[in-house]
């Protein structure tokens, strides 16, 4: 269970590294203005979020799979409950990230560089949550 738990970590912290420089590209697209820089920022773009997203897809298996072990435990506890909601959340972000590289990638994206930088922000947020009740869980669940 141990190796679940670990490969569960590992895919999150591949995850997020995506989902953290992702935005930061999008950012640097809408404040350039040179037509070659923007063609490169989306094929980075593009190429990110490929890799990324099978990152997220086992990082939402492996805990499953974790999860699995307890259901009765984890589903009645409160704070489970409050991460999985962050996490579907992220999983959103995720998605929303791939529909802001598809404007790009298809130069349809009007966006400025303070909303990408508000955008960028949001994963911080929930990755603070997320984890605090991961390890504030005793004091939660009580």
């Amino acid at each position: 269970m141990l190796w679940i738990q670990g490969f569960h970590v590992i895919f999150v912290v591949c995850w997020f590294a995506g989902i953290f420089y992702l935005p930061r590209i999008l950012v640097y697209y809408a404040q350039s203005s040179d037509i070659e820089t923007k063609k490169v920022l989306a094929v980075m773009a593009r190429k990110l979020y490929r890799f990324v997203t099978p990152f997220m897809m086992l990082a939402v298996a492996f805990g499953l799979w974790r999860l699995s072990f307890q259901w009765e435990y984890y589903l009645s506890s409160g704070w489970m409950i409050a991460k999985l909601i962050g996490v579907v959340c992220l999983v959103f972000y995720h998605f929303q990230t791939g529909v802001y590289v598809g404007r790009v990638c298809r130069g349809e994206d009007d966006r400025t560089h303070v909303f990408y930088r508000v955008f960028n922000e949001v994963p911080v947020l929930f990755l603070f949550a997320i984890v605090l009740l991961v390890y504030l869980r005793p004091a939660l669940s009580g």
